[in-house]
């Protein structure tokens, strides 16, 4: 009997990773992998959503980002790092699960809205969009997790989850336990000008990114916009460098940058060049790690393969389980 707690979560193929992703995300996983049966999968199909009209870079952004995980710290051999489409199961119970489910429970989806409302380049009126919350709840439930990791915005998800467990177990008897939220303690990440760091603002500084590419994006970073002159103290409160001081510098050097800014006795290129120093050690061995994926590991498919494997074991368990309560 497999009696080791476990846990999932996925993210969707859309792109290069950033900072924001590693502190918000990665960094949560990498700890979690050390202590539970974990499952982290590429979701694709979650992607299609979307960006169902231009599938070209989909293969390609897979393997980058796979690439990015293991990168960060992922080990296919402590955890299972595998592809949602692979796993044909979690097509199944979305349908099975949709069949319980009620239409108002996700027409009530506040990103459902929000996302009506805000993405207005994309056509979002396709029914795999409206339904994507059980195809997530179908990814989850699949492999009956203590907890899920997630940040404060994916809580009504997560909750829409577990209603759909409660009602799957009222009908037919009790499957699924109910996954609570392991939240992911937020992370300021700001991106170059200010705004949320996206690849789609052209703002971030990537994983994958060569220092000499970097070194030229933090020279252009806002900092402080009301400290116009070198002599001009500063405030790091409303500085979009100094969160990543928290993020990469000791606590030691924090208080004096800090000290430094609000007196004026360091300037803004002085602070981006110890923040330099800072992603530099950071970032060395990540990107050692990804050099070296192949060597380690074999290539990106080979660790989805064995991934897809150890998934599609427990799903298969648990789709057995499923029919035969549905009477199926």
């Amino acid at each position: 009997m497999d009696t080791q707690k476990r846990t999932l979560s996925g993210m969707r193929p859309t792109g290069p990773l950033h900072l924001g992703h590693y502190f918000g995300v990665l960094k949560n996983w990498v700890d979690l992998q050390e202590d539970c049966r974990a499952y982290f999968f590429v979701a694709d199909w979650h992607a299609l959503t979307t960006d169902f009209a231009d599938t070209a870079v989909l293969r390609h952004n897979i393997g980058e980002m796979v690439r990015d995980w293991v990168g960060a710290g992922l080990d296919p051999e402590k955890c299972a790092l595998f592809r949602q489409s692979a796993v044909k199961e979690h097509g199944e119970l979305t349908l099975l699960l949709s069949m319980i489910t009620p239409v108002s429970w996700l027409t009530r989806n506040p990103t459902y809205k929000e996302q009506q409302q805000q993405i207005v380049n994309k056509d979002l009126g396709n029914a795999g969009f409206l339904c994507y919350p059980v195809l997530m709840a179908a990814d989850i439930l699949m492999y009956k997790p203590f907890g899920v990791p997630v940040g404060e915005d994916q809580l009504p998800h997560l909750e829409l989850t577990r209603e759909i467990a409660r009602r799957f177990n009222s009908f037919y008897g009790e499957v699924f336990p109910e996954p609570q939220a392991l939240l992911t303690p937020a992370a300021k990440c700001p991106g170059l000008d200010g705004r949320k760091m996206s690849k789609s603002y052209g703002n971030g500084i990537f994983l994958s990114d060569a220092m000499t590419d970097i070194e030229s994006k933090v020279r252009g970073m806002f900092t402080d916009q009301a400290r116009m002159r070198r002599s001009d103290p500063g405030n790091p409160d409303v500085c979009n460098l100094f969160p990543y001081h928290v993020l990469l510098t000791d606590a030691a050097t924090q208080a004096d940058i800090r000290q430094g800014c609000v007196t004026a006795s360091l300037g803004c290129v002085d602070c981006k060049k110890i923040f330099l120093d800072r992603l530099r050690v950071f970032l060395e061995p990540l990107q050692e790690r990804r050099a070296s994926l192949e060597r380690r590991y074999g290539s990106v498919e080979d660790i989805l393969e064995a991934g897809n494997e150890k998934a599609s074991a427990f799903a298969g368990g648990t789709m057995d389980e499923v029919r035969g309560k549905m009477g199926l």
